[in-house]
């Protein structure tokens, strides 16, 4: 900048500026905020900004465990427990570590794209997208995946989970690798590689450009207790909504005829899935044919009617 403000006393006339313009500039250049904007640029070009970590949030949860015992001992630690769980406080680390452990590489490519036989099969450029989002070890996505066309689609994403909080994948979109590497077909062993993977994860994936579905206010009594663990039917037991008669539940998704996504009113969390209405009306009206084992074979059709 001391280089340009000598430039401009000794600017030419020919050069076509006028006199009250540069006196201007001068003006602005002299200025003492522009001088320290221009200093403080200069310092972060000549020192590179690197983190030290990136998992900043594990290690402030693993604080926590080890000092909360002590509250009720010390007030200091009591002090700093609050502002070590104060939300802005963690949103910042969250923040931190997002950035520290952001990837700007591009993803290796799968052995098989480097064949030239398929390499004339791929869609367009613009038609892949490449995501990047960070978890941790264990932490639930909140999204279930079923096989169409042999690729592994978005089956569903549940209301209030970290997918849908980020708003990157929708409902549709083909997930085509995971770090670089091919997903395959078996939906259970994706789910098994997402919840185990920490740290930041790379999703190239085709979208399906649908539209985000506005949950409707509907709100529902239980009137029979729920365990998803105990269902065989549900296509996800991980993801599935445990509740008790009584309980009230708002159903925030109703797109699946089988299988709503409903969270709990009174707790709050993330939605889960409850089977529909018309999935539960279905299961108690089924009875099982009756049988008679008096016939020389086992299983033999009775002359009883169907009930």
């Amino acid at each position: 900048m001391q280089q340009v403000l000598e430039n401009l006393t000794e600017l030419p006339s020919s050069t076509g500026a006028e006199e009250i313009d540069l006196i201007f500039l001068k003006g602005i250049m002299e200025n003492p905020i522009v001088k320290s904007l221009a200093k403080a640029h200069e310092r972060l070009e000549d020192s590179k900004l690197e983190a030290v970590s990136d998992n900043n949030l594990e290690l402030v949860n693993e604080i926590l465990e080890d000092i909360t015992p002590l509250i009720n001992v010390d007030e200091n630690v009591a002090e700093l427990v609050g502002i070590l769980k104060e939300p802005h406080f963690q949103s910042l680390l969250e923040a931190h570590d997002i950035v520290a452990s952001k990837c700007y590489d591009s993803p290796p490519s799968s052995p098989e794209m480097n064949n030239s036989s398929i390499n004339n099969q791929l869609l367009p450029v613009d038609a892949i997208r490449i995501l990047g989002i960070h978890k941790r070890a264990g932490e639930p996505l909140g999204v279930t995946f079923r096989v169409e066309n042999n690729d592994l689609v978005i089956a569903r994403i549940l209301h209030g989970g970290m997918i849908d909080r980020q708003g990157l994948l929708h409902v549709g979109d083909i997930i085509k690798e995971v770090n670089g590497h091919e997903v395959g077909n078996n939906p259970k062993e994706l789910q098994e590689l997402l919840k185990n993977i920490s740290g930041s994860v790379t999703l190239k994936i085709l979208p399906s450009y649908r539209d985000t579905i506005t949950p409707q206010q509907v709100f529902v009594k239980c009137h029979f207790d729920y365990n998803p663990y105990n269902d065989n039917l549900i296509p996800c037991k991980e993801a599935g909504l445990k509740f008790s008669k009584g309980e009230i539940l708002q159903i925030v998704n109703r797109e699946d005829p089988n299988w709503w996504q409903a969270s709990h009113v009174k707790e709050g969390g993330s939605a889960g899935l409850i089977p529909s209405q018309f999935l539960e009306e279905k299961r108690k009206a089924f009875v099982r044919r009756d049988w008679d084992n008096s016939g020389p074979f086992c299983g033999t059709i009775s002359s009883k009617k169907k009930k």
